[in-house]
């Protein structure tokens, strides 16, 4: 099996919302950054922060300068040293939920599903409900490995929210460990179908470049000159639609060396060619004629899918390969593409 790819947001089970991670930080304001609200220039020296959870934590005490705890959301700005503590959250005890699964393989050890799109992974701040692992407590019971924590039992890996396809989930404590070990290696075998806004050039290539929180919108991730994590996604043009001389839209393979929170989404984009319906990296409209087949086909999110996923099996050693086809918005989009 080549050593190839974890998945678009499959490999940093670390990088939660910044916002909730729990700590200490220690703001200095000097002279030229005081000249507004201190929520607002808390909130510009810590970019990881909203502006709202900067005021939550104000409220709760948790905001202070020289001791004394800064709760009125009114206070401006003054110079001087400032001590935020972000506690760390309390993690709500999932519940079963019956929810139907399709279920592409499962054994003693692991599950292996074909996510919808629209159903998040695991519990998270607005959505605490209606998840893979409320779906999965139901099915699997008692079984699911609680390496991943209360939050998250039987979780290796992620797929973005509404990005559809293949994800496997761990029900021992063994096979979760032996399944990170081959995402944290990447050897895992990984490609994903994008249908993008016009198409990136030239028509097969590697995009390399690491990805790290926007230092302009912590809620999105960019390329970064410096810092964050290297990222290396391979891609290749499966066809064209429109013109020929210049695409209005693409069918695109994508299979990744590296699994980096966005990755697929943040390197098309920087190629000029977003995936098509992407709400936070698909800057510039389509034309008139993909949106239009957008609209007809159904497409409410980004148009991203997990078409393969082959591993060894963690405990067997049977090496394992799932294939989901396009689900039904995708495949209603590309024939309308077709069409063009």
């Amino acid at each position: 099996m080549n050593a190839t790819a974890s998945g678009d947001a499959d490999e940093p089970l670390d990088d939660e919302d910044p916002e909730h991670q729990p700590g200490l930080r220690i703001v200095t304001l000097r002279g030229e950054e005081v000249a507004g609200r201190l929520d607002r220039a808390l909130a510009d020296k810590l970019p990881e922060l909203s502006r709202a959870r900067v005021q939550a934590l104000m409220s709760q005490g948790m905001v202070s300068r020289d001791g004394a705890p800064m709760r009125d959301l009114s206070v401006k700005a003054q110079a001087g040293d400032y001590t935020i503590l972000i506690p760390a959250p309390t993690a709500a005890e999932p519940v079963a939920e019956n929810i139907p699964l399709v279920v592409l393989f499962e054994d003693e050890h692991l599950i292996v599903v074909d996510k919808p799109a629209g159903m998040a992974a695991h519990p998270a701040p607005g959505n605490e409900s209606g998840t893979l692992v409320n779906a999965l407590l139901h099915h699997c019971g008692e079984s699911l490995s609680g390496v991943g924590g209360v939050a998250r039992p039987g979780i290796v890996h992620r797929l973005d929210k509404d990005t559809s396809g293949v994800l496997v989930a761990a029900k021992n404590d063994v096979a979760h460990r032996g399944l990170s070990t081959l995402f944290a290696a990447h050897d895992i075998d990984r490609a994903y179908v994008a249908f993008t806004r016009g198409a990136p050039s030239p028509v097969r290539g590697v995009i390399e470049g690491r990805i790290g929180r926007s230092p302009h919108d912590r809620k999105k991730m960019a390329l970064l000159k410096s810092g964050g994590r290297e990222a290396i996604t391979g891609y290749r043009v499966e066809r064209t639609f429109g013109p020929a001389g210049r695409p209005l839209a693409a069918r695109v393979s994508c299979r990744l060396e590296t699994g980096r929170t966005h990755q697929i989404r943040v390197h098309l984009a920087s190629k000029g060619a977003p995936c098509l319906g992407d709400p936070v990296y698909g800057s510039g409209q389509p034309s008139a004629a993909v949106r239009g087949a957008m609209e007809q086909a159904g497409l409410h999110r980004q148009a991203l899918h997990a078409a393969i996923l082959g591993f060894r099996h963690p405990v067997t050693g049977e090496t394992l390969s799932f294939e989901s086809p396009l689900p039904a918005d995708l495949a209603a989009l590309e024939a309308l593409l077709s069409a063009l």
